[in-house]
């Protein structure tokens, strides 16, 4: 199938169609695939308009070119809620010190970690940005993701910061991989700041937020506002000071996300909660009485597996706690330099099976419907229902399972974003 020309068709003989109908899946209902089998997907410009049998869409849609699964799994394309997708080059020498036994939180007061990625992405030009990081954006697609969230939070100055809103918004344009941005000015104190927090929070709050508020409405006014994230850690931006941060966007009608309880439990996830944020991410270290708080909210809990496993530790999110109490579960890959770079969200799925004991159905769901309400988007995007968009998997497999089970290779021979067809092999 030609990706630039057939727009109406209908996508047939899948072994087993996985619609995730139903919108996002709390705790229990969690793996809830929707399964259809001999079903077909009929597309028209971009937008599903019809699923079920194939003789039937044959019959009511006589002029659309038929696509054939060719006896694969056909499923909705990865949703990636979490990414520190853009930055410019790299922190391969730290990996080796962890591994000679340092601590990241002992990098990172050191002067590395995010503070080394700080000052080759602000020497970085906007052209140099754009290009490290197409070729990331690039691996994902071809591994099935079709929607990325990406904060900025490498250069911790506006200008800097602004530049990497422009290297996302830019690589957007280009596709096919779908991003949407978010502003993580506040995701490390940047080393003019040292010892000087509560000053560069009033920076962030008092100048950077508003000027980032005129700068959107003035050069994108018919865009949604960009998410608003924190690091609320112990070391970065304590409790009250990430409130201050997010209230301030809040504020403004930026939405929210939180990065919380990576290294310590300060109390984020219940402020995400308090907030109306959208999702609580990482989540390693959080309490029974925060994820009873969590669970009662619409934050939706984004786990990391990605990031403990770079870092080489043992503890992971406590998945099977927030399914327990009805939490909605989500999963994504946090590709950064640091801790987890890592385009795959198949590989999420699988460590998120081994490490935080789920099934590969209960995976498939947190990485696309409720990836997708991680980003607010579960009305358009994360299940093959009608009027959603056409973003679309097709696998090299006849069972759902193989995601999760294998691990190492791309599971993904087609992918389908707005319903241009992208062959991957």
């Amino acid at each position: 199938m030609n990706n630039e020309t057939r727009n109406n068709y209908i996508l047939h003989n899948a072994s087993q169609l996985l619609t995730l109908a139903g919108g996002p899946q709390r705790g229990s209902r969690l793996g809830e695939l929707g399964i259809l089998e001999n079903s077909a997907v009929a597309v028209r410009d971009g937008v599903i308009i019809a699923v079920g049998e194939f003789g039937d869409l044959q019959r009511d849609f006589p002029s659309f070119s038929h696509l054939d699964a060719e006896g694969h799994v056909v499923m909705p394309g990865f949703v990636d809620p979490h990414t520190h997708l853009v930055w410019a080059g790299d922190r391969a020498g730290e990996f080796d010190l962890r591994l000679q036994g340092k601590s990241y939180m002992e990098i990172l007061n050191a002067g590395g970690g995010i503070i080394s990625t700080v000052r080759a992405t602000r020497e970085a030009s906007l052209e140099d940005l754009i290009n490290q990081t197409r070729r990331r954006a690039q691996l994902a697609f071809t591994s099935g993701t079709t929607t990325m969230e990406v904060k900025t939070g490498y250069g911790l100055t506006f200008e800097s910061e602004l530049k990497q809103l422009q290297a996302i918004i830019e690589l957007n344009e280009e596709g096919p991989l779908e991003l949407l941005p978010t502003f993580m000015g506040a995701h490390a104190v940047p080393p003019e700041y040292k010892g000087r927090t509560d000053a560069y929070v009033s920076l962030v709050c008092d100048e950077m937020i508003p000027a980032l508020y005129k700068w959107w409405q003035n050069q994108h006014p018919q865009r949604a506002l960009p998410f608003v994230d924190v690091f609320c850690e112990k070391g970065v931006f304590d409790l009250e000071q990430s409130r201050r941060i997010l209230r301030t966007a809040k504020k403004f009608g930026f939405p929210l996300k939180i990065h919380v309880d990576e290294f310590e439990s300060l109390g984020g996830a219940q402020l995400a909660a308090e907030l109306g944020a959208v999702s609580a991410d990482h989540l390693v270290k959080t309490l029974p009485e925060d994820i009873k708080v969590l669970s009662k909210s619409n934050t939706v809990a984004v786990s990391l597996p990605g990031t403990p496993f770079g870092l080489n530790e043992d503890e992971y999110t406590p998945a099977k706690a927030l399914i327990e109490k009805d939490a909605i579960l989500a999963l994504a890959t946090d590709i950064n330099p640091g801790t987890s770079w890592c385009e795959s969200m198949q590989f999420i799925l699988a460590l998120a099976c081994r490490k935080l004991n789920l099934t590969p159905a209960q995976t498939i769901a947190a990485g696309t419907i409720n990836a997708a309400a991680a980003l607010g988007q579960q009305h358009r995007i994360g299940s093959i229902e009608i009027g959603k968009q056409a973003d679309l998997l097709i696998l090299d497999v006849n069972d759902y399972r193989h995601l999760g089970y294998r691990f190492g290779i791309n599971l993904v021979s087609t992918v389908i974003k707005q319903g241009i067809v992208y062959p991957i092999k």
